[in-house]
């Protein structure tokens, strides 16, 4: 600790002030207009707090980003942590792309561009807690970027305490939307319109029977290839998605949308016909596609959604997505007694714990029935004695405790 302020310690020193009673911390940085070091001070309630800064400064005088910039602004760490994750192949363009989207948000907020070192945790809770207007899913995704953004300021060393550690996320005002399945009928309905149509009245409509009984999401099934139907052994290869390139072109991905998505799903019996007749419509498709416009380039997914929406209209069907069908598929799996890894693997999550989330009300739906068997193999398996014993032994019971 100085006694006396530090003129030429470039290191930085740590000094009380009796007459104001505070603790100050002197140290230098470079002035990116000048490109000389300039002295600096900042004040602090306790010596501690100021060892601590201290500590942080010296770790960051070594980092160029933050010398060329007098620190480091939260912003611009968000921004080169998306870049970084995009140029080492983590994400694709369409996440790249959303993420950005994401970031101009943040970049409203008028703290965004104040020095990570220097934000509170009380002023990211309190924007956090600004953002419950917004749906759950984007304060996930906010809360995400900033969480990242001060987990590497602190693996770099550019900070020593992380401040989200004391941030909690808020939960959104705003009900999470419910993807709906179609009941049966609906699906009874739907499927025999679309087994009654030919292609050239209606393109789209063994995409929307690989979304409705194979599981399949919209991007998964316009991507699919000729070569990724194997009708010897019965199924269908997922191997990519639709998704954007980091321009915003629509591209064929070379993956799915997580390493899970790729699977082999069987192909039920009843589609296989219309599964052959989409082979033989794609002969001539460019790069071997099942599914290409009339000017055969790929499909925009907003064009199957319009469509299916005016077909669902017209028979009076509401609150179905293109989602919605594989939604159904996933509903009709479980209604049908499938395991829940079963269905997982099915439809490509990437962890059980998404499809138990995704279909609660379905699982607790059948539980009463399940729990049914189990006391069905507890009495056949004599693990619990029968009834008639039961009873004798509950009014014993009470017997000794009347006595």
């Amino acid at each position: 600790m100085e006694r006396g302020r530090p003129l030429k310690n470039e290191n930085g020193a740590i000094y009380y002030d009796m007459v104001k009673d505070r603790w100050e911390c002197w140290y230098y940085v470079i002035n990116s207009t000048t490109i000389k070091k300039q002295r600096k001070c900042k004040r602090f309630n306790s010596e501690d707090e100021a060892k601590e800064f201290l500590s942080t400064i010296q770790y960051q005088k070594e980092n160029v980003l933050f010398a060329d910039n007098s620190g480091l602004p939260l912003n611009l760490l968000i921004e080169s942590n998306i870049q970084r994750k995009f140029d080492l192949g983590l994400i694709g363009g369409n996440q790249y792309n959303r993420l950005k989207r994401t970031l101009k948000t943040i970049e409203k907020w008028e703290l965004a561009n104040k020095n990570i070192d220097e934000l509170k945790s009380e002023e990211i809770q309190t924007y956090l807690n600004s953002l419950r207007h917004y749906s759950n899913s984007f304060i996930s995704k906010i809360h995400e970027l900033i969480y990242s953004a001060y987990v590497t300021a602190q693996k770099r060393g550019y900070i020593i305490k992380n401040p989200m550690v004391d941030v909690i996320r808020p939960r959104s005002d705003k009900e999470d939307k419910e993807v709906r399945a179609m009941t049966i009928e609906e699906q009874q309905k739907f499927t025999n319109y679309l087994m009654s149509m030919p292609i050239s009245l209606e393109p789209y409509k063994n995409v929307f029977l690989f979304q409705m009984f194979l599981g399949l999401r919209i991007g998964e099934a316009l991507a699919l290839k000729k070569t990724d139907i194997n009708l010897q052994k019965n199924i269908v290869s997922v191997r990519r998605t639709l998704t954007y390139d980091k321009d915003k072109n629509l591209i064929v991905g070379n993956k799915t949308k997580t390493y899970s998505g790729k699977r082999d799903v069987p192909i039920p019996e009843f589609i296989r016909d219309s599964i052959i007749e989409q082979m033989r419509e794609a002969d001539n498709n460019k790069d071997n596609l099942l599914f290409t416009s009339k000017n055969d380039t790929l499909v925009f997914t907003n064009n199957v959604n319009y469509r299916l929406k005016r077909i669902l209209k017209a028979m009076g069907i509401e609150g179905i997505s293109s989602h919605s069908l594989r939604h159904t598929f996933g509903t009709r799996c479980i209604e049908a007694g499938m395991r829940a890894v079963a269905v997982q693997r099915l439809l490509g999550h990437k962890d059980v714990s998404v499809t138990l989330n995704t279909y609660t009300t379905i699982f607790d739906r059948y539980k009463e029935q399940e729990i049914e068997k189990l006391n069905d193999y507890y009495m056949n398996n004599e693990i619990v004695a029968d009834e008639k014993l039961l009873e004798e032994n509950n009014k014993e019971s009470e017997e000794r405790e009347i006595e």
